[in-house]
Order: C-alpha cells, then sequence, then structure tokens
C-alpha cells in the first residue's frame, strides 16, 4: 500500500480518476489471488486466509483492525468478523461524519472450486468463484481506502471497515456485529458489485421465514377415518390460501417452499409442517403479511384440526429514505464529473446492508465494478469499470465525511 502524505484541500472527483487508473494492474493482481482461496461460507480456513490479506492491507493503511472469532462451539464452523477503524482529522461535533464500508469475504462454492475455475481475464471481462461477489468489491473499497490515504484525505470523523464471514448463509454469526457497529455511524456503504447495467441498489426487500406447524388426530385409515383429523388435508388448504397472497400487495411475495406430513399411508396424518418465506420492500408490509398468515392459520380448512405460526428469522428491508435518495444525488454529482451516468434500482436479494439499513442508517449499496452471473459458473466481472467505480467511492466518502460537504 502506498506511503500517507500531508493533508491536502479536498480533492474533486476527477482529480481522483487518474490515481484511481493507475491502481488497476495492481488491483487485477490482487483479485487474481482472492479468487484462488476458496472461502465458501462453511470454509473457515480459506475466510480466514481472505481475513488475513484484508487485515495486512488495512493496518498498512492506519487502521486499527479487531477481529472476531465466532463461538468455538458453533457448527458448521465459520472464518472470522473483521471491523477496522480509521479516525479522521474532524470530531463528530465539528461536523464530521463516521461512514462505515461493508463487504463479506465468503462466496456460495464448494473448497475445490477455486482450482476447477481459476481466475481468467478475457479482454476486460474476468471471470472465477467470487470474482463478482464479492471479491471484486471488497477490493475496491480497499483500493478506494488507499487512494484516499495517499492522498492525504481525513476529512472524517471515522471510517470504518466491515468485513463478514457469513453473508451468504444470512450471516448467523456476525449479524450481532453488523447491527452494533451500524449504530454507531452515520451513513453506509455496501461494496457488493454494481447490477450488470452499473446500477447502484438504494433498496432491498426484507425477509421474513416462517414455520406453521398443524396438528391433527390419528386414526386407522381403513376401519375408523372418521375420527381422525387430517392434518395433512388441512396443510393443503393453508398451501393453497398461503400461495393465494401473492398479488393482493405490491411488492409483497410468499412461497411456501417445504411441505413436510405423515408417516405412514394407512393412518390419518396426525401433523403436518410448512415452511415459508415472506419478501416485502417495507418493515410495514411484513407486518400486514404475518397478520394474513395468522388469520388464514387461526380457520383451519379441516375440523379437529390447528394451526401455530412462528417466525423463525427476519431480515430487515433496505428502505429507500430520504437520506439514502441524498447519497444516491451526492453519488450521481460524482459520477458525472467522473464522466458517466448513474442510476438506483430496488432488488429482491438480500445482504449485509438490510442488517445495516435495520439499525436505522442510510446505506447505499452496489458500490463496486460492474459485475454479474453471481453464484454461477458464468459468474463475471467488467474490469474497464474498475477505475471509475474506485473514484466514485473514493469521492462519495469524501463528500460524506463532512457534513458541510455535496451530501
Amino acid at each position: 500500500m502506498s506511503a500517507p502524505s500531508r493533508q491536502r484541500p479536498r480533492p474533486r472527483p476527477a482529480d481522483l480518476l487518474v490515481p484511481a487508473r493507475s491502481r488497476l494492474e495492481r488491483y487485477l493482481h490482487d483479485l487474481a489471488g482472492l479468487v484462488a482461496i476458496d472461502s465458501g461460507s462453511y470454509s473457515p480456513d480459506g475466510v480466514n486466509r481472505m481475513a488475513d490479506r484484508v487485515e495486512a492491507s488495512l493496518t498498512a493503511l492506519g487502521f486499527a483492525v479487531e477481529r472476531i472469532r465466532p463461538p468455538a462451539a458453533q457448527v458448521p464452523g465459520t472464518g472470522d468478523v473483521l471491523v477496522a477503524r480509521k479516525a479522521g482529522r474532524l470530531s463528530v461535533a465539528g461536523g464530521g461524519r463516521r461512514i462505515l464500508l461493508a463487504a463479506h469475504m465468503d462466496t456460495v462454492f464448494e473448497d475445490g472450486t477455486a482450482a476447477e475455475r481459476p481466475f481468467t481475464l478475457d479482454g476486460t471481462r474476468a471471470h472465477g468463484p467470487g470474482v463478482s461477489d464479492d471479491k471484486g468489491g471488497l477490493l475496491a473499497g480497499l483500493a478506494a481506502l488507499d487512494l484516499l490515504h495517499e492522498q492525504g484525505v481525513a476529512g472524517y470523523a471515522e471510517l470504518v471497515f466491515l468485513a463478514t464471514p457469513d453473508e451468504e448463509i444470512g450471516s448467523p454469526v456476525s449479524r450481532a456485529v453488523t447491527e452494533q457497529v451500524a449504530r454507531e455511524v452515520d451513513y453506509a456503504l455496501g461494496l457488493e458489485c454494481a447490477r450488470e447495467n452499473g446500477d447502484l441498489v438504494i433498496a432491498r426487500k426484507g425477509v421474513a421465514d416462517f414455520r406453521l406447524t398443524v396438528t391433527g388426530r390419528a386414526a386407522h385409515a381403513g376401519i375408523e377415518p372418521e375420527r381422525g383429523a387430517n392434518a395433512a388435508l388441512a396443510a393443503a388448504h393453508l398451501v393453497v390460501a398461503l400461495q393465494a397472497l401473492n398479488g393482493r400487495w405490491d411488492g409483497v411475495t410468499v412461497n411456501v417452499g417445504v411441505v413436510r406430513a405423515g408417516h405412514r399411508p394407512n393412518i390419518v396424518c396426525a401433523e403436518a409442517e410448512l415452511r415459508l418465506e415472506v419478501r416485502a420492500a417495507t418493515a410495514a408490509d411484513v407486518r400486514t403479511v404475518r397478520r394474513a398468515i395468522e388469520d388464514a392459520a387461526a380457520c383451519p380448512a379441516v375440523p379437529g384440526t390447528a394451526v401455530t405460526v412462528e417466525q423463525l428469522d427476519d431480515c430487515p428491508p433496505m428502505e429507500a429514505t430520504a437520506a439514502s435518495h441524498r447519497m444516491f444525488a451526492a453519488a450521481e454529482r460524482s459520477a458525472a464529473a467522473l464522466g458517466f451516468t448513474l442510476g438506483a434500482t430496488a432488488t429482491g436479494g438480500v445482504g449485509d446492508a438490510n442488517l445495516i439499513a435495520g439499525a436505522g442508517v442510510p446505506v447505499l449499496d452496489g458500490l463496486g465494478p460492474v459485475g454479474g452471473a453471481d453464484h454461477s459458473p458464468q459468474e463475471w466481472l467488467d474490469t474497464s469499470t474498475v477505475p471509475q467505480r474506485i473514484a466514485l467511492l473514493a469521492s462519495l466518502i469524501v463528500a460524506l465525511g463532512d457534513s458541510g460537504g455535496d451530501a
């Protein structure tokens, strides 16, 4: 990493593009090294090799790095959580702002994938497991911080870099850390890669998982079926009723993904289980759908059966707010100064940005380079977008770091 220089005047976005371009060769070298590491969510050794590299880079930039290990009894294991902090020259009272950059180190791929599909560069397209999701974005964040360090930029109260080991499995280990860190900052920038058309992500749906347990009454299916209460039949009616909730509210989806019932065909089924997922753009919509699920469960179609509803998990929506729209406006201005246009989109996919938004922090996501085909063998990253996106990220940190700035 580069040596620091003395504090300079606040750079304009265009001033950051040339030094961003000069980092492309190093970026590609480092990206190849990260992609060569198998770092699936359940591969703690590989994730921790990623963490070693991230920690070394941040330490060289003057960050104080805390490395949080998961509980020893956790099964299956995951890697460590990294939280790195660097104080700026501004106080919060003096208008300085605390900015969180968030990325994840894990992928969805099994051990051995990096050897089977090694990093390749075909023109400006890079391929390999995790090249877009999220190694390319994580590395762009480190490059932007290096650029600001070299430029002597410290016009903020604090920079916080969060690298999680388990985003691809719902962040069971890192969630509490993420939420705690989020409560201590003013803005958050998600380092997932940009959409295929270059858009940033301004909103993500939330997800709530439910389990419905249907209790009936067993009986001999051939001799006295009338003495039974068929939980499987009640569950079948519930599946139809729950799927019918789709289309009732804009942007809400309900999916019954698991149905289990009974043990033997000659017994009237005494118990069944449904597992379903709700996705919605707002927390209010999630609450509304839960009430509808509970209403359906309260009136089972088969006499003698009863239904209990449990909410197993809840990932809050990342809602587009007035503050996040102001952040996007600052990003638009920086992009225009860098010579390109920028769009914003909402997506049904979730990530660590949801947890940050759930803590009440304005978030803008998708600030990595342009990429696509995530979670597949065709995953790609457009390396021609790397310099612009590094410069965009750096200029956005500059704009957000001082309350008297552009944001």
